[in-house]
């Protein structure tokens, strides 16, 4: 259990590197999404399912949407 949990240390590590070096607006909220589910499974392999079904439902899913719905909105107001 030690190595899964230093495992998933290592890729949340990575995952957030990979989050930062994102250029893309669209690109950064895929890219988060898939860090909250990253994040998610780490919770959980700590044994913390409440924090990871919240990670899960906020991270990622409701932020990145969020972020995509914001960034149709002002690439909407900028083409008219």
């Amino acid at each position: 259990m030690i190595l899964l949990q230093g495992l998933l240390f290592l890729l949340v590590a990575a995952g957030a590197t990979a989050l930062v070096l994102t250029r893309d607006p669209k690109k950064q909220a895929i890219v988060l999404s898939f860090y909250g589910i990253l994040l998610s499974v780490l919770f959980l392999a700590l044994q913390a399912p409440d924090v990871a079904l919240s990670e899960l439902a906020v991270g990622a899913v409701a932020i990145p949407l969020m972020l995509l719905v914001a960034l149709a909105n002002v690439r909407k107001k900028l083409h008219k």
